[in-house]
């Protein structure tokens, strides 16, 4: 012995991969997910960290838009209406959500021209009579 002694080895706190990661969206269950679906014979680390970054962007994207319909129709929670007014009012939005039904949203704001009474047509109707 020479009289050093052991060095005091400090264990590393374990730290997720989402937090590693800088996101909120879990990279792990994703993963899990992922392997348990068979969607390929082998998984690579980076693909959930990649899905779930892209499934946190969308989220944020859409909460966002959805927050800003949400405030012109003076509310304070977001509805599924708020969200339908958010996907559908936005062009990159709606290509990606096409095929999707959202429940208890509604459909969107819309009055056909023909059916709206012209301006000019009314005021000759008054001044024949």
């Amino acid at each position: 012995m020479s009289g050093r002694g052991k060095k005091a080895v400090s264990k590393q706190k374990s730290m997720s991969r989402s937090s590693r990661a800088g996101l909120s969206f879990p990279v792990g269950r994703i993963h899990r997910l992922l392997k348990k679906g068979q969607y390929a014979n082998r998984i690579g680390n980076g693909s959930a960290v990649y899905l779930a970054a892209v499934m946190e962007y969308l989220c944020a994207e859409i909460l966002e838009l959805a927050g800003n319909a949400c405030h012109d129709n003076n509310k304070r929670r977001i509805a599924p209406r708020h969200i339908l007014l958010a996907v559908k009012n936005d062009e990159e939005l709606n290509t990606l959500l096409a095929g999707v039904i959202i429940s208890e949203g509604g459909v969107i704001p819309n009055i056909h021209a023909i059916l709206v009474p012209k301006k000019n047509q009314g005021a000759q109707g008054r001044e024949s009579s």
